[in-house]
């Protein structure tokens, strides 16, 4: 065979990828009598057959009703509990008139089983011909400009931390994790739930299915939770609420747990412990003919994993092994014409757990979701980014392998990662990196913490490093007024020695 001109062939190229759950079931908690008793922040929880209690604060509390067998999800709401379990209505208006009825009846229910909860509404709408539905794509923050449902569970019940989901008439999802009584959120956070949604000449309806294995949540088997529900009506601009928000907090309102209904009755599975295995394979074949000598059928290969182990119901274990992040959702195109670097937001599945954990010294947000750089202000050095770990100005720098600890315990929030890279050949060494969080809750809306972090880029003793110790507080009080405040130091080592000079920051 005559050649045109020289060329490479690939002749083949393949990638497996095959993640797997494993649940081991145990038994219950046998400790959860001793736990101190939990103070409701509303009303007296109602008793069965009503579903909903309000005081003369406007204050909500909710029972879940447990189910016997599965939802159908198909946002019919045609199944049998619909038909005997009355549901929660009367949304108040956040917009544009603050605390009236909602002049669109919504109707909402919650049920559970022993393995989903599902959040179902009907939104009757006078005008269906002019519902606003235009948006399908995953996590699109234009599918605030839809008709939409959003549901937010705070599951620990501390009135600050929780998770977001929302939808709309084509059934679109969208979901983030929410910190700090909204103040520090991801919304590049995602787990695994779904939704379906259906239209009709009187509005339109949706069914929610979020598993149990989804959330984080406290150990034992009766749980308190706190809920919202919001209503948009974009073809009048209306917003409303399950429990009223106030209309200064505007469409971040949503976020603002303090200001949620209490949720009673769900009752958590049977303890267990989530094992979570997402192995892969590459491989190719490569012949080429320009090479001296020439290369035919060349085979090479590599493999890796990622590994999830829920220690407990609220502290998560991920381990990581030649980490590949060919699946991961590519960055937006930015253009930047000043001489500032550009912030990515962190997009790797493997840090996006508990990622709200290592937010230091406060955030003042400018829009949703925690993006450093492009709508936050930061208040603070920002003295952690997993950004940087694996990547660089120039390429990739390989992880070869990373653990880290995430999650809840009591009142404390901890965070722990170590994670080694491989270097890249003449121009970067291998770079071990060491993070360590802790934050205590304190008061209604505050909490207290320590971080510290080292990074170094050498396993010789004098290589070079760097160091991090810090603290810091974070306090909300009354609707709007936040404090925040931190001091910390850092020690750099360098070839020549340790570097000196102004090395602490505060506020």
């Amino acid at each position: 065979m005559k050649l045109l001109r020289p060329a490479r062939y690939v002749a083949s190229m393949f990638v497996l990828v095959w993640p797997f759950v494993v649940s081991e079931a145990l038994a219950v908690d046998d400790d959860d009598a001793t736990e101190t008793p939990v103070v409701l922040h509303g009303p007296p929880a109602p008793i069965a057959p009503a579903v909903i209690s309000r005081d003369e604060m406007g204050r909500v509390t909710m029972r879940a009703t447990r189910i016997t067998e599965p939802i159908v999800l198909d946002g019919k709401l045609d199944d049998p509990p619909y038909a005997t379990v009355p549901s929660v209505s009367d949304f108040i208006q956040q917009e544009p008139h603050e605390g009236q009825l909602a002049t669109e009846k919504t109707e909402a229910w919650v049920f559970f089983d022993d393995e989903n909860i599902y959040i179902s509404a009907r939104c009757w709408d006078s005008h269906p011909e002019r519902m606003i539905v235009n948006e399908m794509r995953r996590d699109h923050r234009n599918i605030f400009q839809n008709e939409a449902v959003t549901v937010v569970l705070d599951t620990f019940y501390d009135r600050r931390n929780g998770f977001f989901f929302q939808t709309n008439p084509l059934g679109a999802l969208r979901d983030q994790s929410i910190s700090d009584d909204g103040n520090a959120n991801n919304a590049d956070w995602n787990t695994v739930w779904d939704v379906k949604a259906s239209r009709d000449d009187q509005g339109w309806t949706m069914e929610m299915a979020i598993p149990f294995k989804s959330l984080r949540y406290k150990k034992g088997r009766e749980q308190i939770w706190s809920i919202n529900i919001r209503r948009s009506v974009r073809w009048k601009n209306e917003e409303s609420f399950l429990s009223p928000v106030k209309a200064s907090h505007r469409y971040r309102g949503i976020y603002r747990l303090s200001e949620a209904a209490t949720l009673v009755g769900i009752q958590a599975p049977l303890s267990s412990r989530n094992l979570e295995l997402k192995p892969y394979a590459i491989s190719s074949v490569i012949s080429d003919v320009t090479k001296d000598p020439p290369v035919s059928n060349d085979l090479n290969g590599d493999f890796g994993f990622d590994l999830k182990y829920g220690l407990t119901k609220s502290l998560i274990a991920d381990l990581t092994y030649n980490t590949d992040f060919a699946q991961v959702e590519a960055d937006e195109q930015q253009v930047n014409l000043t001489r500032f670097s550009l912030f990515f937001p962190e997009k790797r599945e493997f840090f996006l757990e508990g990622q709200n954990i290592f937010v230091f010294g406060g955030r003042q947000l400018r829009g949703g979701g925690f993006r450093p750089g492009r709508n936050t202000q930061n208040l603070a050095p920002i003295m952690f980014f997993s950004r940087r770990i694996g990547l660089t100005d120039g390429g990739v720098d390989p992880i070869i392998a990373g653990g880290r600890v995430t999650g809840r315990t009591g009142k404390f929030r901890v965070g722990a990662l170590n994670i080694q890279t491989d270097g890249i050949d003449g121009s970067l060494e291998p770079t071990n990196f060491t993070v360590m969080r802790v934050r205590r809750d304190v008061l209604a809306r505050g909490d207290i913490g320590v971080m510290a972090t080292h990074r170094t880029s050498s396993v010789s003793e004098n290589g070079l490093s760097n160091s991090l110790l810090g603290v810091d507080g974070n306090f909300s009080f009354y609707t709007n007024l936040r404090l925040n405040a931190y001091y910390s130091v850092t020690r750099t080592r360098l070839a020549e020695g340790v570097l000196s000079g102004d090395e602490s920051s505060y506020q």
